[in-house]
């Protein structure tokens, strides 16, 4: 695939981003070149646990856990109430999954591989998570309401959710999976609009108001299998098909929870459809949150707050994520340099491009361009 010599990166090297400083909130609400509250720069230091973010109740390190493969989580911001908000950090060379086993005393993948333990305090996201209950496995809050993990129950999380776990131990012999995604991982969502992943079939579990499922006692083996068959995939990435395998693996896992959820009456929310239709119309254009809110008759700082109440994220944050999206289907699809891509994109030029790209995915774009050929 050709590149032109005009991209400003070089063997997959950037040219340096130093860490921006946290803006304040107006400052972060109206520029559309400052990240936003949930982005940082990839320099964040590694979060020490590399915890999943599901954790079935609160538990020291190496206390009822059984393993963690795929990828990592690294900080990628803090907000103002002082939540971490943490990213996904994959190899190249595979999806970007992970599956974390808790309570067993059979490793996730072989011995001594990703074992960690999971996050003792309140945190979130910007990916997905999927979680089956083998065993009752104690407790946890998201944004703020329990939740207790019942055996057979499939819990799903999105991006901004506030996790807390349970203070109360879980029981001694509860176990779960836990599954952390990104929509690109599963080839059918890979070029799909991050404004419209909650309404995919695909994610039907995901929807804002939709509760756990229970999978029939019948499945459950079933349900089990796939989960170990998925972590064994992901513990072998230079087996033959391991990448293909993983995602394949994936879309069942999805399809096999989407079947289970109930029909969701229509509760979407009409200013954040009125927010996500004005930055799907526009984001190809230099446009920043202050535009989209002058637009809808809105401040930006109380568009902002509005949006985080709504739906978990800020108001700039939907914006970078669609130009995102967009510019990983680019890369993806097309051979175009990234001068071009980052005009067609709303994002200021190739560098800039670079710089973001790299805060939010932990890799340049010329190297995440690279591995998607290979």
């Amino acid at each position: 695939m050709a590149h032109s010599s005009g991209d400003p990166e070089s063997a997959g090297t950037a040219p340096s981003d130093p860490a921006p400083s946290d803006p304040a909130p107006s400052d972060r609400a109206s520029s559309d070149n400052t990240p936003s509250d949930d982005t940082s720069s990839a320099a964040a230091p590694a979060d020490r646990a590399a915890p999943a973010d599901v954790a079935p109740s609160r538990t020291t390190h190496g206390e009822a856990v059984g393993g963690q493969v795929g990828g990592t989580r690294r900080l990628r911001t803090v907000r103002q109430d002082g939540t971490p908000v943490y990213r996904h950090e994959q190899p190249l060379s595979m999806p970007a999954v992970t599956v974390t086993r808790f309570g067993s005393s059979t490793p996730a993948g072989p011995a001594g591989h990703g074992t960690s333990a999971p996050p003792d305090h309140r945190h979130a996201h910007d990916f997905l998570v999927l979680t089956y209950v083998e065993r009752d496995a104690g407790a946890m809050e998201i944004n703020g309401t329990s939740r207790s993990l019942r055996t057979g129950e499939v819990h799903a999380l999105l991006p901004g959710q506030v996790v807390t776990p349970a203070a109360a131990a879980a029981p001694a012999d509860g176990s779960a999976w836990s599954v952390s995604f990104t929509p690109d991982a599963v080839p059918a969502l890979a070029s799909v609009s991050p404004l419209t992943w909650t309404g995919h079939p695909l994610l039907a579990l995901f929807a804002p108001d939709a509760t756990p499922v229970l999978v029939p006692e019948q499945d459950r083996d079933r349900w089990s299998r796939q989960l170990a068959e998925l972590t064994a995939e992901l513990a072998a990435p230079e087996r033959l098909g391991a990448r293909e395998a993983v995602a394949s693996l994936l879309t069942r896992l999805l399809i096999d929870a989407a079947r289970l959820a109930p029909p969701q009456p229509d509760t979407r929310d009409a200013l954040v459809e009125r927010v996500f239709d004005r930055i799907e119309e526009t984001f190809r254009e230099p446009i920043s949150a202050t535009d989209v809110a002058a637009t809808l008759g809105y401040t930006p700082g109380h568009l902002t707050t509005l949006m985080r109440e709504r739906t978990g994220r800020p108001l700039l944050e939907w914006i970078t994520e669609r130009r995102l999206t967009e510019v990983r289907r680019m890369l993806r699809e097309t051979d175009l340099p990234l001068g071009v891509v980052a005009a067609r994109t709303g994002l200021r030029d190739a560098s800039y491009l670079v710089r973001r790209f790299r805060s939010r995915y932990g890799v340049t774009p010329q190297r995440w361009r690279e591995a998607q050929t290979r």
